[in-house]
């Protein structure tokens, strides 16, 4: 999607240890015009798949996730990195190492909200080295559901992930994969 990658190139700031931060537009702060094309791109990929729900990991895939939802008229479940006192019953669970972060969360879905009948979109913000995607596909599997498959609104292509899940059979889309990073430039793969 070139205007994810204008929107990096204009907006995004490269900080040390391979962090790429968009907190203007795509994290911390929602460019809600945006945040709807990239929706309307998403279900456009999408459109024949036949997906009944997206799943997505808190918290910056949410938004995300969400306007991909309303673009394609479909419910929006999302993992949650912590089990709180309003989730009752079992639940699907697994752990996600977070680069970012520098930490594991046991991530978890109420097992009410997958079955075994859904075709699952799996949506996040960053795609790096896959940990994750991972996750959220093994409680796809766990359910029994239909991975249909994943959309990283940004893959860091360096680090290796998306590819690691295309070779086992996966359809991961990106709206923007940086090929190369460093302190002072962005170069993007051609898709």
């Amino acid at each position: 999607m070139k205007k994810m990658e204008d929107k990096i190139l204009a907006e995004g700031e490269i900080l040390s240890g391979g962090v790429l931060k968009v907190g203007s537009f795509l994290n911390q702060q929602i460019d809600t015009v945006f945040m709807k094309e990239i929706g309307e791109e998403i279900a456009s990929l999408y459109k024949d798949d036949e997906i009944t729900k997206i799943l997505t990991i808190e918290a910056s895939g949410i938004p995300i996730a969400v306007s991909a939802g309303f673009a394609m008229n479909l419910p929006v479940v999302y993992a949650k990195k912590n089990k709180s006192s309003n989730i009752s019953g079992d639940v699907y669970s697994t752990v996600v190492q977070s680069f970012t972060h520098g930490n594991k969360n046991n991530v978890i879905v109420n097992k009410e909200f997958i079955s075994p009948d859904d075709r699952i979109l799996i949506v996040d913000d960053f795609l790096a080295h896959g940990s994750a995607l991972t996750g959220l596909i093994e409680i796809v599997e766990m359910a029994g559901a239909t991975v249909v498959g994943c959309v990283a609104a940004i893959e860091k292509g360096f680090q290796m992930g998306g590819d690691r899940l295309r070779e086992k059979g996966y359809r991961i889309e990106s709206l923007a994969i940086i090929e190369e990073m460093d302190d002072t430039e962005i170069v993007f793969r051609e898709q």
